[in-house]
């Protein structure tokens, strides 16, 4: 069994956070991975986004993940030259496709982001990620529905929004994994 904790996290004044932990749920309490976190994780990330348009962004070990892309057939663009995004996989196919990409880069840390200027590129903030990685998104969040941390080796990933908060995100995300062997709660 796993459990999902979501919470208000405080990054400082000008940040509104909101931070999903993922863990085996025993008295050991270490980072959910593998298949089985990754394929939460591939209903946890649509969900939270809801409707809005979704991507991922790459910065490191780019030629592993082009090459993964090419041969899933997925789609991804060179968004500068050292950064690669990927837009959200199709409805049908999300939940396999991402649990399945998620499974193979859960060592990565990178980035998403909803909402704003997507489907569009975002010139300023892809140079930013390829030159900063994740620190980038500090003065583009307000942009965003949301940009998000992936740190799925660690179990983790922070929402940076200014239109979600913990009871929100639980709300989302309910729904889509009451099937799973999974409690999600508010921290104690």
């Amino acid at each position: 069994m796993y459990l999902l904790e979501v919470e208000p996290l405080d990054l400082g004044a000008d940040v509104k956070a909101v931070g999903l932990d993922l863990c085996e749920f025993n008295e050991e309490r270490e980072p959910a991975r593998g298949p089985e976190a990754a394929k939460i994780w591939s209903r946890v990330l649509p969900a939270v986004a809801a409707t809005e348009p979704w991507a991922l962004d790459f910065f490191s070990h780019l030629d592993r993940v082009r090459d993964y892309c090419e041969r899933h057939g997925i789609a991804w663009r060179d968004a500068s030259s050292r950064s690669i995004v990927i837009p959200a996989p199709a409805v049908e196919t999300q939940p396999a496709a991402l649990a399945a990409f998620f499974t193979r880069f859960e060592g990565e840390t990178f980035g998403v982001r909803a909402g704003g200027p997507l489907p569009s590129a975002d010139a300023s903030l892809e140079a930013e990620l390829a030159r900063r990685g994740v620190d980038a998104y500090h003065p583009s969040f307000p942009l965003y529905f949301f940009c998000a941390i992936c740190n799925f080796e660690q179990g983790s990933l922070v929402l940076l929004t200014r239109h979600l908060w913990a009871g929100e995100v639980i709300r989302r995300v309910k729904p889509v994994i009451a099937d799973l062997d999974l409690e999600m709660r508010l921290p104690a």
